[in-house]
């Protein structure tokens, strides 16, 4: 009884902190786009001061010229109008465009944002000579998508979660469900701290967003690609050829991007003695080398980080090392590492390894081991996959 009350406090824990982590990305995201829609309304305002100073300067045949010329790096679509509201001039539009379909996209961008009006003063009279009507920039519309998509992964991830963990042992199911949770905090921390630096870099150099959304999508793939990963860990698989040196560079080439340690604290290097196709899920071994990686950078406490690892091959399998230079592990432990629930770590819930034995053996009736061990000088593992 004291199991299932703790069990739907658990699952009530769960949907609070899903909804806390939505409305944190709904409110920051709002944030942003509010902040980069202020900081548009504010660069069409110093457009229509130039445009208005120009035109008392300049003759009205000159507008043409003066607003291409002004204009010249918005994001966004702006439209110049008359006093009537009778479009003249468009950027970042479609070419050819009628006077019907512009008064059109005037009016929906006036639903969005107020039109900007272009004045200037003669002899103490104000002059109405136009409006700019703008919309809303490719990187805003990007934002808005943003919020729904990461919501709709992250109650996934819950749904998943709670059908995995309703077909496991009950004695192991209190602390597989803490673990499974420290395992997602982890997998969904790169990916989406990632993302929010990405949308700050957007705000502080908007000229850079081609680039910046470029590896926001591979951000956006990663998330994809995490709940695929959950997704085949409680069901049959389809095994096809892979190349394994080809997962394991990819892999470890994201994690190096990602995490914020620079060259001098840490080195992972990938040596490819030979390049084996093996058969396997391509997401799941690369998941399984993820956790490894991320165990040994957590194992090692000096200042240099070095891991190393090496592919190579035998008749008929392909062969993983993965050496580091961390704390070690006592010998007694050597099985027990990839029980779910041990750890060593004062913060850990042991649950990386313990999946990583899981995709490597039972799902790809390979095998995994530590071969050599030595206190404060490092752990050497070894994975064996079918070809």
């Amino acid at each position: 009884m004291i199991f299932k009350i703790n069990q739907t406090y658990q699952k009530i824990g769960l949907f609070l902190l899903g909804l806390l982590l939505t409305s944190s990305l709904l409110i920051y995201s709002n944030w942003i786009v509010n902040k980069l829609r202020e900081d548009n309304r504010e660069i069409v305002k110093i457009y229509s001061e130039i445009i208005a100073k120009s035109l008392n300067e300049t003759s009205s045949s000159d507008l043409g010229f003066i607003f291409n010329e002004i204009i010249q790096k918005v994001q966004f679509p702006i439209i110049y109008s008359d006093s009537e509201k009778k479009p003249n001039y468009y950027k970042n539009l479609a070419e050819g465009l009628s006077e019907i379909e512009l008064k059109n996209i005037i009016q929906s961008m006036d639903e969005l944002n107020e039109p900007i009006p272009i004045t200037y003063t003669l002899q103490g009279e104000k002059i109405l000579l136009g409006f700019l009507h703008y919309g809303e920039s490719s990187i805003i519309m990007s934002l808005k998508w943003l919020p729904l998509i990461e919501i709709l992964i992250l109650f996934m991830f819950i749904f998943l979660f709670i059908i995995i963990f309703s077909s496991v042992n009950k004695i192991e199911k209190s602390n597989i469900w803490n673990g499974m949770a420290k395992e997602t905090a982890h997998q969904l921390g790169t990916p989406i701290s990632a993302l929010m630096g990405w949308v700050q870099r957007i705000k502080n150099y908007p000229d850079k967003s081609t680039s910046i959304i470029n590896e926001m999508e591979i951000d956006i793939n990663r998330l994809t690609e995490i709940s695929d990963r959950f997704s085949k860990i409680g069901s049959n698989i389809k095994l096809s050829e892979v190349n394994l040196g080809q997962v394991v560079k990819e892999n470890i080439k994201y994690l190096k991007k990602r995490y914020s340690f620079d060259e001098d604290s840490l080195d992972i290097s990938v040596k490819v003695k030979a390049s084996p196709v093996i058969v396997g899920d391509y997401t799941l071994i690369g998941w399984a080398i993820e956790n490894m990686i991320k165990n040994s950078i957590d194992s090692i406490e000096i200042d240099k980080r070095i891991i190393k690892v090496i592919i190579d091959e035998n008749g008929k399998s392909g062969i993983i090392y993965i050496e580091d230079n961390g704390k070690g592990i006592e010998k007694h432990n050597w099985n027990k590492i990839f029980k779910p629930g041990f750890t060593t770590k004062l913060r850990g819930w042991g649950i990386g390894l313990s999946l990583v034995k899981r995709i490597i053996e039972e799902l790809h009736h390979g095998k995994i081991s530590v071969i050599k061990s030595q206190n404060n000088k490092g752990t050497t593992f070894k994975i064996f996959l079918n070809k």
